[in-house]
């Protein structure tokens, strides 16, 4: 979904590839353009039962995908698991971004290779979890291409992957503070600002700041930001299909401040009257 005023895409879509895979990678010329290979990894079953697995991609260089909340352009991966055994809930433990500068638009992802960690609770405890997943993304370089692969997961290995291990080491870390916000109605959806707690206001000029929902049918604008006496604040737009206000929940709203090194992610929310 992007809302008619609001298209911020890097260069216009001009390919649409439709790529069925199995669990083995397919031949390099069965690929749309940038991407060298795609699976789940093998992973392992944690202690609890979980299965832990990831989702590889190995691009061409130069080429990028996009993380969850891709900023005003991009396209965010989205998976199908309904040909899947024994899957309960799954959490996608996505490591820290880079911010990409394309064409004087900022984006949000991976340059090169992706390696997104998926922890899988079975829905039947005890039982084998064999996850198998439609995997929709997008892959940019001077054009924008949206590709699809189809993956199933090998039988995981006894021990943990390091490579899942250092992903997920990468994520951001996740604050016990919630921002100060106020929510605004405006013409075509709702506009947050989000003052972050004083022990987050020193973030150097490399640092950048995302806002999202945990409803990704929501369009939201990269934050603009400004100084308050001593708090940093952070404006964006979130913009509904309706095109119309609707009613946002500031317990489900997320900012991440994300640094060359780090990141720090805050969940929710204090609703302040204005």
């Amino acid at each position: 979904f992007t809302p008619p005023r609001r298209a911020g895409y890097e260069s216009a879509m001009k390919i649409l590839v439709f790529l069925l895979m199995t669990a083995a990678p397919a031949l390099a010329r069965d690929l749309p353009p940038g991407l060298v290979s795609a699976e789940l990894l093998p992973g392992w079953v944690t202690p609890d039962g979980h299965r832990m697995t990831a989702l590889r991609l190995e691009l061409e260089p130069g080429w990028k995908t996009y993380w969850r909340s891709p900023g005003d352009a991009g396209v965010p991966p989205r998976f199908d698991w309904h040909g899947s055994a024994n899957l309960g809930a799954v959490q996608l433990l996505w490591p820290r971004p880079e911010v990409i500068d394309s064409g004087g638009e900022r984006t949000l992802g991976y340059h090169d290779r992706l390696i997104l960690p998926i922890d899988i609770a079975p829905a039947a405890a005890g039982q084998p979890v064999t996850p198998q997943a439609v995997v929709d993304f997008g892959l940019c370089l001077d054009i924008c291409v949206p590709a699809q692969v189809t993956l199933t997961a090998p039988p995981p290995g006894a021990l943990p992957d390091p490579l899942i291990e250092a992903a997920m080491a990468r994520q951001p870390q996740v604050s016990d503070q919630r921002p100060d916000c106020t929510i605004t109605p405006i013409k075509d959806g709702m506009q947050v600002s989000a003052s972050l707690p004083q022990t987050h206001n020193q973030t150097d000029r490399d640092t950048d700041i995302t806002m999202e929902l945990a409803d990704d049918e929501i369009w939201v604008s990269t934050p603009e930001t400004d100084r308050s006496g001593a708090r940093m604040t952070a404006r964006a737009d979130f913009v509904a299909a309706s095109g119309k206000p609707f009613p946002l929940d500031p317990g489900k709203l997320r900012v991440t401040l994300i640094g060359p090194d780090s990141a720090v992610e805050f969940t929710g929310c204090n609703s302040v009257a204005r």
